[in-house]
């Protein structure tokens, strides 16, 4: 094995319940009850789970989202856009942490 990501493990996610499988239920109806359709469809729900999935840098959650949003008809573009306003939050999350260094320096520096 080449890196710690084998994408031949993502089927293989019910298993994370083989040691608990009382959590693992309850994690699991949670899960599926999250992307029912709701408020927000299916397809706009996969979208925000590729964003996040991008955030948190997961390779399954990307892998799995990505095959969501096509299956729910979203489209390349579409998927992309979704990606950008991640990093755009992101980006945005670590430049405000900037006020904490500017602070510091101030107070260092009086």
């Amino acid at each position: 094995m080449d890196n710690y990501y084998n994408p031949e493990d993502l089927p293989r996610f019910q298993e994370i319940g083989k040691a608990a499988p009382e959590l693992a239920k309850k994690f699991f109806d949670y899960y599926n009850s999250v992307f029912e359709e709701g408020q927000l469809t299916e397809r706009e729900k996969a979208l925000i789970a590729l964003a996040v999935a991008h955030t948190i840098q997961c390779p399954y959650c990307i892998d799995a989202y990505t095959q969501a949003c096509l299956e729910r008809g979203s489209n390349l573009e579409e998927m992309t856009e979704a990606v950008h306003v991640a990093v755009a939050i992101r980006g945005g999350a670590s430049l405000i942490h900037g006020i904490q260094m500017q602070n510091i320096t101030d107070k260092i520096s009086m």
